[in-house]
């Protein structure tokens, strides 16, 4: 199937906002289908969307939320969760979407650090806020329902009612969101993203003869949860585009291509182990029987490239993104033949700049690794709250990736690894300072360090070294009880698998912890350490 933009998607540019996005599209193409939630058995027209998130607007603005407010979004792949993130979006508010299993711990910085007025949650949550809120009564965070509910909980439809007021003026540069990711020596950090930065990717997916060019005719699938990046940049395509949009509850390898042909794909997106666990599922018959035109996919193994392609027929294009960036770079359409398997990321997109640096934030000569830096259109703004993290992660405007790349002699940049101190398990990042900080908490435990185990299936994994506090022994303090507390305290895939007990750990001059000679000490970093996997000491 071959897929060109149609002439009514060149104004694109020229579209100031999300507000008027929706708008838009519920003009062109009312009665098409927008969304489809797979789990829920529910599809939403364009006419849907745009009414159905006009009244959570009007909601928010009879609960006093103005422009410029934070509201957190906390559910799972449900129809309120876009719903509820473009209602924002027209309010001129600023979203925070919340992962769904974080615990007090993660939960109560969110709030605290975004300043967030109030949530928009499933009343499953509801629990969580309440303890949140009694361990620090400061917080003035108000949790309302977007669910029916018996309990006491208050619920969106109450305020759900005729608003007369005007809806406040907003621009490409009005903030939409901010979106945590995980740092890489501290705490998550919430990148500020403008409605700009979400229209100018949904121009490149549908406009860039190097992208998929997305049209009407597509059907797009999501199989990541809504409080990540990419389902909300799918949403936007789509909106844009005037696809429809398939949405999965999560990724499941071994019905993953069932609901390809089921729903007729055309068009998705995945990362991290997603490719390798759907090569881990047995061949089937059916399995090139499918529509899809075009994959994207970040940091595509390089050795299974040809495999993917070959099991199910259809190409897979790498790209590259980042939530502070956008889309940056990614592999062109007519060159892809001759770029599976070799690991190249591809070129530039045409409104962004690439440099490869040093320690000294000077150029590296092509061919050597240094460190990818990126310059361009609608990138975050900076980090929230942070502008001593601002300073460091910006050089004469190129954001610092802390990603380790080199290009070629014709422009082409490869990946090579990852500079920051961060744990990527299964598309997730994880910053080890913050799961260190977790396990100092306990009474029992003197020091600690988190370090990445290489894995097959993940990626990383996560470990953690444990130094008790004087008069405490390893035999005393189960495991299993530090494992229980950081699950309480943690969302649950930043649960170390891998733990080791230890006298003392190796400092540098700094009394910092010497994590490279952790990671250098013993070629298998599991041996020695409990697993709380396969539950086996190895």
């Amino acid at each position: 199937m071959t897929s060109l933009p149609n002439q009514v998607n060149h104004d694109l540019s020229k579209l100031p906002d999300i507000r008027t996005l929706v708008s838009r599209a519920a003009s062109l193409w009312g009665d098409r289908t927008a969304l489809i939630f797979d789990e829920w058995d529910k599809k939403l027209t364009y006419t849907d969307l745009h009414v159905q998130s006009d009244d959570i607007t009007k909601a928010l603005l009879n609960l006093g939320v103005k422009k410029g407010d934070k509201v957190g979004v906390m559910m799972n792949n449900r129809p309120e969760f876009p719903l509820s993130w473009l209602a924002i979006c027209k309010a001129g508010a600023i979203m925070v979407p919340i992962n769904i299993n974080y615990q007090e711990y993660d939960l109560a910085f969110i709030l605290e650090n975004a300043e967030v007025k109030l949530v928009l949650g499933s009343s499953e949550f509801a629990s969580l806020f309440q303890n949140v809120q009694k361990a620090k009564p400061f917080l003035n965070t108000r949790f309302i329902a977007i669910d029916d509910d018996e309990s006491k909980i208050e619920s969106i439809n109450h305020f759900i009612m005729s608003r007369g007021d005007a809806l406040p003026t907003v621009f490409s540069e009005t903030v939409a969101n901010i979106q945590y990711t995980s740092g890489t020596t501290g705490k998550p950090k919430g990148c500020i993203l403008t409605h700009g930065y979400w229209l100018r990717i949904a121009e490149k997916n549908i406009l860039s003869a190097a992208g998929p060019q997305i049209c009407k005719d597509d059907i797009m699938l999501t199989a990541q949860p809504f409080y990540y990046m990419d389902p909300q940049w799918n949403l936007i395509t789509a909106i844009a585009s005037g696809a429809a949009l398939i949405v999965l509850d999560r990724f499941h390898p071994s019905s993953f291509w069932a609901k390809i042909r089921e729903y007729d794909v055309t068009f998705f997106y995945c990362l991290g182990a997603m490719p390798a666990l759907m090569l881990k599922m047995p061949p089937k018959p059916l399995d090139r029987q499918n529509n899809v035109r075009y994959i994207g996919c970040s940091a595509i193994p390089a050795n299974l490239h040809k495999e993917l392609e070959e099991r199910w027929r259809t190409p897979w294009y790498e790209a590259f993104g980042m939530t502070e960036t956008g889309l940056d770079i990614r592999m062109p359409r007519d060159e892809h033949d001759q770029l599976v398997g070799k690991g190249c990321m591809g070129l530039p997109i045409d409104d962004r700049e690439v440099r490869i640096m040093n320690d000294k934030l000077e150029d590296v000569p092509r061919g050597k690794t240094g460190e990818l830096a990126l310059r361009g259109a609608m990138m975050m703004t900076g980090y929230y709250k942070n502008p001593d993290v601002n300073k460091k992660a910006f050089h004469n405007g190129f954001f610092l990736t802390g990603d380790l790349a080199y290009m070629d002699k014709l422009g082409y940049v490869y990946y090579v690894g990852r500079k920051k101190e961060m744990i990527r398990r299964s598309g997730e990042n994880i910053s080890a300072m913050e799961v260190e900080e977790v396990l100092k908490q306990h009474p029992c435990v003197h020091n600690s360090a988190v370090i990445p185990v290489i894995d097959e299936l993940r990626g990383e994994e996560v470990k953690a070294y444990l130094v008790l506090k004087e008069g405490n022994q390893d035999e005393t303090i189960s495991v299993h009880t530090l494992i229980d507390f950081c699950k309480r305290k943690l969302a649950y895939f930043k649960v170390p698998r891998y733990w080791e007990y230890r006298k003392a750990l190796p400092l540098t001059s700094s009394e910092r912890v010497a994590k490279h000679q952790l990671i250098k000490e013993k070629d298998d970093l599991r041996k020695g350490a409990y697993d709380r996997v396969d539950d086996i000491w190895r």
